[in-house]
């Protein structure tokens, strides 16, 4: 598959947001990265429903809606989204995941699962028939900036053979967490084909944000 990045807007500029997410767009980016977080699943609160809603209305590019909630069947309904939007949710957080599922694909979003580094692939296994993408956290959710999880290359090139193994060519493997310019070509490498992209590439103050999607282009082109 073709790789894409999926820009994590938390770590866009809050005073020029709507400027950062018309340069992203400018700039070939695929989706942004929406990270929802409850300060229960994850010990910390971001994006709240006002934010999304408006992202959403500007209609500028698909979301990419991440949700570390807890029971997240009960809290979809808050969120704005549809057509041509990604919405992933916790195998971690709900003992209804049929549900949450068919949720999202009632509204004609394309479901997908993330999956923490310490948590089994195996666990995802009896949902994949009903899956447009597998997102497997490279670092623990909750922050920006960590280093990549020791084991995160092996899970990822993991994921990759059991979905081809399983015929699943389809469904696309989002990685998310320090995905460094360093990194991501080693990501690419074992299997990844859309890149959580924040702090530790495009959005570096070092250099402009387009300089930084081109970079980070040209290193999962080359790898």
């Amino acid at each position: 598959m073709n790789s894409d990045i999926s820009a994590s807007i938390m770590c866009a500029d809050p005073l020029h947001m709507e400027r950062d997410l018309y340069i992203l767009r400018d700039n070939g980016v695929a989706y942004l990265h929406c990270d929802v977080m409850d300060g229960h699943f994850v010990p910390n609160l971001m994006l709240g429903t006002p934010t999304l809603k408006a992202v959403k209305q500007a209609d500028i590019l698909p979301l990419d809606l991440h949700l570390m909630v807890e029971e997240p069947e009960k809290v979809l309904d808050w969120f704005a989204f549809g057509e041509k939007d990604l919405v992933s949710v916790h195998v971690e957080t709900t003992k209804n995941m049929e549900m949450a599922l068919e949720m999202i694909r009632r509204r004609g979003a394309t479901p997908a699962i993330a999956i923490n580094p310490t948590t089994p692939l195996e666990s995802v296994i009896p949902f994949l028939p009903e899956l447009g993408m597998l997102l497997v956290m490279t670092v623990q959710p909750g922050f920006a900036g960590q280093t990549m999880s020791p084991d995160s290359l092996r899970k990822i090139a993991e994921a990759r053979r059991m979905l081809d193994e399983k015929g699943l060519t389809n469904i696309r493997l989002e990685v998310d967490g320090n995905c460094s310019f360093e990194n991501a070509p080693k990501m690419r490498a074992a299997g990844a084909d859309v890149f959580v992209a924040g702090t530790s590439s495009i959005f570096n103050p070092s250099f402009p944000l387009a300089e930084g999607i081109r970079r980070f282009r040209q290193v999962i082109k080359n790898a």
